[in-house]
């Protein structure tokens, strides 16, 4: 007998109201609500396999909402993927179940993006869509010809980052990005008119988006709503009228269905509303039979395209860029070479532009970026023109002033495959991106933010775009690699250790101001360390300085003022605290010794410095606006004004 869709959309249903309800926390209502709409999108459309959940064509599902969480474990689970297991589902939010709260991309193969901040998914899905499109160009429809689909809710769609995010993918035209609306009407305080009256598919037409409507219970009308998305060449959403908690006889509709478990009675009565006669975990067999033959119709597709990959010659490329894996021969040290040998006075953002000119050569993965501000950034370069809708094989995308959008596509783009992104903005809007950073950082993925203008060194803007706390709070973020280069020799050095960490986000601080050239002889790659001793005391050690970036030449100059006065000076660049931090017992008691007076120098904030420093030179204020020469010395941070301060405290 042929199970009807109702009943493969009620086992999501009562899964999920079980887990909740066993857990007594998390959110019933979008999964019950949208079991339907993910029905129809798994046993029609989605491109997956269960036994290959990397496989590369795939399509891509984000579960934006991820609040709804026990929607994409259901559908995991029922599909037959290995993981969760209905005992993970059982202990759904519980310690070391892969279940959490939110969908995690390290927990589970099938989450593609680790989703909760609303919006973000959404967001992080344009970036999926973006490097499909590239990838598709390169490689042809043979190798990459596949979607990206979204479930979203009212909150993603409220977020700002929406707006970000649906602009830049309707001006690109991502005509394989297809959004389903969770449209229920329903937020956590309530009805969606004690908040917003705006006319959502009105502003989703206006940036270039095909807009269709359904009955999100009407599986025939999911149906034809679903195959006209896919039909359309632009990016599409799907308004999806649904009711939050459907099942529910006495809580759907309502908030309070929203985030709250739906209690023992509820449960019984929606089963009973439902038809489910099922224990609680259990899905009768015939039901789990025809889910898990819905997850077995993409094996042969799979093979299939398998056998086209042996046959390319492309092939063995497309693997390795998936893989993630750099080239075997990937080096930056012929170009180091070449600093070495013709030194240069330069700002450390020329000094990238220079360093990304020989890694855009050597790297044809980069997909490189900037949110408005290409020109400072110096992020494009000869090989990366633009990526257009008329032209996706571009290598370079003009974000606009969206860096919050751009921090999310990039995590996008990395998440999917075969692209190592980079983006530009100036340090100062980290704060806009720091959401989207964190979320590089949590889910382990190789995302490279190029972010200048990293001082009060950027002169007469004045403090809304001098950045004080920035640096220093982006190293707060766990797994996230935070570089502060001195010169041109730190800069390529940094963007080489950016590129081969597969394993997490960086981000190089760099200056608008030309810095001198400090590393004049040939070696190892000094930055790896994190810290290293730049020059040794002639005299007897008394101090060591140790600074960043910009500073490290005041730190030069203070040293060589104390050692007129035969006071032992080290200078120690310190590009990195994590790599520092990485470095064993011996390696940094040799480095900051703990018989001299330790100082830091950073034109941000002194704290956090006291890890390292006793006396800190810093900026604890505000900057101003001035031309960089007179607030360097308004603010202290002159040789001049430093050395006799040193002298004092010895």
């Amino acid at each position: 007998m042929t199970v009807s869709e109702k009943s493969l959309a009620n086992a999501i249903r009562a899964l999920s109201m079980d887990a909740v309800q066993a857990a007594n926390s998390g959110h019933p209502g979008m999964p019950m609500g949208m079991a339907d709409v993910a029905t129809v999108l798994f046993s029609d459309h989605l491109k997956f396999d269960p036994t290959q959940p990397k496989w590369a064509d795939r399509d891509r599902f984000v579960l934006s909402a991820g609040h709804g969480s026990m929607l994409i474990y259901s559908l995991l689970h029922l599909t037959g993927y290995a993981k969760p297991t209905i005992e993970d589902i059982a202990n759904f939010r519980q310690l070391h179940s892969p279940c959490a709260g939110h969908p995690e991309n390290f927990e589970l193969a099938g989450v593609e993006a680790t989703t909760g901040p609303l919006g973000s998914g959404l967001a992080t899905a344009v970036g999926m869509a973006i490097a499909e499109r590239h990838l598709n160009a390169q490689f042809g429809d043979d190798l990459v010809d596949h979607r990206t689909w979204v479930i979203a809710g009212d909150g993603c769609l409220m977020e700002g980052i929406n707006h970000e995010a649906i602009g830049l993918a309707g001006h690109l035209n991502l005509g394989r990005l297809i959004v389903l609306w969770d449209d229920n009407k329903i937020t956590i305080d309530g009805a969606v008119d004690l908040s917003s009256s705006e006319d959502v598919l009105a502003r989703y037409a206006a940036t270039g988006w095909h807009v269709v409507s359904c009955d999100g219970h009407d599986v025939a009308d999911v149906r034809r709503a679903l195959d006209e998305a896919v039909a359309d060449s632009r990016p599409s959403i799907v308004a999806c009228a649904t009711k939050i908690g459907y099942g529910a006889p006495n809580k759907a509709g309502t908030s309070g269905v929203h985030g709250s478990a739906l209690g023992e009675a509820e449960v019984a009565a929606a089963r009973e509303f439902l038809g489910w006669t099922a224990e609680p975990f259990v899905v009768p067999a015939d039901i789990a039979d025809a889910w898990k033959a819905i997850g077995a119709k993409g094996r042969d597709v799979r093979a299939a395209w398998e056998g086209r990959l042996a046959n390319s010659d492309k092939g063995a490329e497309f693997a390795r860029r998936m893989a993630g894996e750099l080239p075997a021969d990937f080096s930056l040290s012929a170009y180091i070479d070449t600093l070495i040998a013709n030194p240069q006075k330069v700002a450390t953002r020329k000094a990238s532009e220079l360093a990304l000119g020989a890694i855009n050569d050597l790297l044809p993965e980069t997909l490189g970026g900037s949110a408005d501000l290409t020109g400072s950034n110096n992020t494009k370069t000869k090989s990366t023109g633009p990526l257009t809708k008329d032209d996706y094989s571009g290598r370079y995308v003009y974000y606009g002033i969206r860096e919050f959008g751009m921090a999310c596509a990039m995590n996008g783009m990395a998440l999917h495959g075969g692209v190592i992104p980079y983006g530009g903005t100036f340090l100062v809007f980290s704060d806009y991106m720091r959401a989207g950073i964190r979320l590089a950082a949590l889910q382990q993925q190789r995302v490279i933010h190029v972010l200048t203008h990293d001082s009060i060194g950027l002169g007469e803007d004045g403090p809304t775009h001098q950045p004080i706390e920035h640096v220093m709070s982006m190293r707060m973020i766990p797994n996230l690699d935070v570089y502060r280069p001195a010169d041109i020799v730190e800069t390529a050095e940094c963007w080489e250790l950016a590129l081969t960490d597969a394993t997490g986000p960086s981000v190089l601080a760099l200056t608008r101001q030309n810095l001198p050239q400090l590393r004049l002889e040939k070696g190892e790659n000094l930055s790896a360390k994190g810290a290293y001793r730049l020059i040794a005391a002639t005299a007897a050690r008394k101090v060591v300085i140790v600074a960043t970036g910009s500073e490290v030449e005041i730190a030069v100059n203070t040293a060589r003022a104390l050692e007129e006065q035969g006071i032992g000076v080290d200078v120690v660049s310190m590009p990195s605290w994590a790599h520092f931090e990485a470095q064993d017992a011996a390696y940094k008691a040799d480095i900051l010794p703990a018989d001299a007076l330790r100082v830091s120098i950073e034109a941000g904030t002194t704290f956090g410095w006291e890890r390292y420093a006793t006396l800190r030179f810093g900026i604890d204020s505000f900057g101003a606006s001035a031309p960089a020469e007179a607030l360097y010395d308004h603010f202290g941070l002159t040789a001049a004004k430093i050395a006799p301060q040193i002298a004092a405290a010895l």
